[in-house]
């Protein structure tokens, strides 16, 4: 088992600003893509946080990535929005592209918006979050253009991304409820996190490279690769489908249709859909029977194994309030990585440890 470093966010935020800045970015950008990776971590979801700056730094030396992009508007429909990401920083293009969706919806009560070829849009739920703040429904389709590394139903080999599905509800005076998950039983950055950790995966979980089960997350990160396979057996492959097609063929005109390529970039398509409750429905009643659900849902008495019965967003909230106490936990090889990635960025690795407090 690797050595787990607990870091402070500050600290870590200021060592992965420092980091973000060899990419030649502005510093409005620096602090988008800190802040939102950072956040990741806060949440509980380590496979899309600081862990994904090696993965950057690589798609940025071969061009696949872009410092200081913004999302271009390619079609105006009013209600209807197709944009280009440029091969930005998802966490800047992604950022722009809502705030334009969420700005047609409160004039117009929705908005569909199709965005293409952002680099990674990391945890989409926060983007449902910026929705939700205003009082909007918000529903996300994504694919992924990268190394395919799902197996659909019944396959032996990888065929496709792990195609997030994202819907953001409002709750008037209570949290939001927020749904967001990889189609794959696992994101595809839990199986690197586990490598790097060196810990086993439960079975079911992923195949080797002769379709096969195993526990071994390696088969998800390195050479032989095998596939992670999709949630719910036929459901989580289904709705996989319906993310590639909608938010890869139709959003961003194009879908996963091949091997991999071997390049590092790891592109988005995202086809959103916003609404303002206020246009479509009576908001008392929404309101109303909204809070009458949850709370006859989670009255459930919890069965053995469980302290109680959770909406979706809560684990993020208790995640965030945990590590804001404790620290971010990052394990000694996963920080390595991302030392490597400084000094792939003509950084000073030892002045990340330095900011981060890590003692090499």
């Amino acid at each position: 088992m690797a050595d787990t470093y607990f870091i402070r966010a500050e600290p870590l935020a200021a060592a992965i600003r420092e980091l973000v800045r060899g990419f030649g970015s502005e510093e409005r950008e620096v602090e988008l893509v800190t802040d939102n990776l950072i956040q990741a971590n806060l949440t509980g979801h380590d496979s899309h946080g600081i862990g994904m700056l090696p993965r950057y730094s690589q798609a940025w030396v071969e061009g696949g990535l872009k410092e200081n992009a913004h999302v271009k508007t390619l079609m105006d429909g009013g209600a209807l929005l197709r944009l280009d990401g440029q091969r930005g920083f998802g966490q800047v293009v992604g950022r722009e592209a809502m705030t334009l969706a969420i700005e047609r919806a409160k004039k117009l009560g929705s908005c569909i918006m199709a965005l293409g070829n952002a680099h990674h849009l990391c945890r989409i739920g926060a983007w449902a979050e910026m929705a939700v703040a205003e009082g909007f429904v918000s529903i996300h389709f994504v694919n992924v253009i990268s190394r395919p590394i799902v197996a659909p139903f019944g396959g032996s080999d990888a065929r496709f991304g792990t195609n997030p599905f994202t819907v953001g509800i409002p709750v008037a005076g209570r949290e939001p409820v927020l749904l967001d998950f990889a189609t794959s039983v696992i994101a595809q950055g839990k199986a690197r996190v586990a490598h790097n950790k060196g810990e086993k995966l439960p079975l079911g979980r992923i195949i080797d490279n002769q379709g096969k089960d195993s526990d071994d997350p390696a088969y998800a990160v390195v050479e032989p690769l095998g596939a992670i396979l999709a949630f719910g057996e036929h459901k989580g492959y289904g709705m996989a489908v319906a993310c590639e097609l909608l938010g890869g063929a139709l959003a961003a005109g194009l879908a996963c249709g091949g091997p991999a390529t071997g390049e590092k970039r790891v592109l988005n398509g995202m086809l959103t859909i916003i609404l303002d409750p206020k246009a479509i429905a009576d908001v008392a009643t929404f309101e109303r029977e909204t809070r009458s659900f949850l709370d006859w849902v989670t009255a459930s008495p919890p069965r053995a194994g469980f302290d109680k019965v959770r909406l979706a967003g809560e684990p993020e909230r208790e995640w965030r309030a945990k590590r804001l106490a404790e620290g971010i936990p990052v394990d000694a090889n996963s920080w390595n990585e991302i030392l490597e990635a400084a000094a792939r960025l003509k950084l000073e690795p030892a002045k990340i440890n330095r900011l981060a407090g890590v003692k090499a």
